[in-house]
């Protein structure tokens, strides 16, 4: 298969023979010094057998976000090879985040406490760009370069819909969602699909006994769940 795009976390395959797109779940995890952190830009270490879990609970995860409308990029899953067949879409460079309490990144920009509850739930969207730290962006500054134009408020719409159901479904496993993110594309229709993943590398969480675990220790987790 063609290499398209080599990210930290997955690799962007084409299989030129039949022209399907398949993102291979790596064994690395993202975070900084030694600690691991879905919310970091950097890959913070490698955990064996991490990629197969990942593409486990994505599939999980996108069959459930299937069933209840949302139009997702996946078509299928190879376990054992640690592939996941997509559709092919355009996919710009943004990042779709929904928070439902103050954690992370906002808590250091803003000065702000951990946990205070947003009601409704506080979006944002950022220009995925590791060299920038990913900076937040507007919609007039999306259609400036390009990106998602006159989709904005569709994603986020669709981003809100990803949080109800994600919401409900983690909460029956114990699990309170504290913020995530997610990717979109969209078709040559313009029809816009939920991509990449959906893992405890988009998310984070706090479980029953308050602790927010990392994203290696909530994968497990939910793997006994589903």
């Amino acid at each position: 298969m063609k290499t398209l795009y080599n990210g930290k976390t997955k690799t962007v395959m084409l299989d030129e023979a039949t022209g399907v797109v398949n993102l291979f779940f790596k064994d690395s995890a993202t975070g900084e010094n030694g600690v691991f952190d879905p919310g970091s830009n950097t890959v913070g270490g490698s955990v064996e057998g991490k990629g197969k879990i990942g593409l486990k609970i994505s599939k999980h995860f996108f069959e459930i976000m299937e069933k209840n409308g949302i139009p997702t990029h996946y078509l299928g899953a190879d376990v054992e090879q640690g592939l996941m067949q997509v559709r092919k879409l355009t996919v710009p460079k943004l990042e779709f985040v929904l928070r439902y309490y103050t954690a992370g990144s906002m808590c250091r920009r803003f000065s702000l406490e951990e946990g205070i509850v947003f009601d409704p739930p506080y979006t944002e969207v950022t220009l995925k760009d590791d060299e920038q730290g990913d900076p937040l962006i507007s919609e007039r500054l999306c259609i400036m370069k390009g990106l998602a134009p006159g989709q904005y408020d569709e994603a986020l719409g669709i981003l809100v819909k990803v949080g109800e159901v994600l919401k409900k479904e983690l909460s029956a496993m114990g699990l309170t969602l504290i913020d995530f993110k997610i990717e979109v594309g969209y078709d040559e229709n313009g029809k816009m699909y939920v991509v990449d993943e959906i893992t405890p590398d988009i998310w984070r969480v706090r479980d029953e006994k308050g602790n927010i675990p990392n994203q290696i220790d909530c994968a497990k987790m939910i793997l006994e769940k589903i």
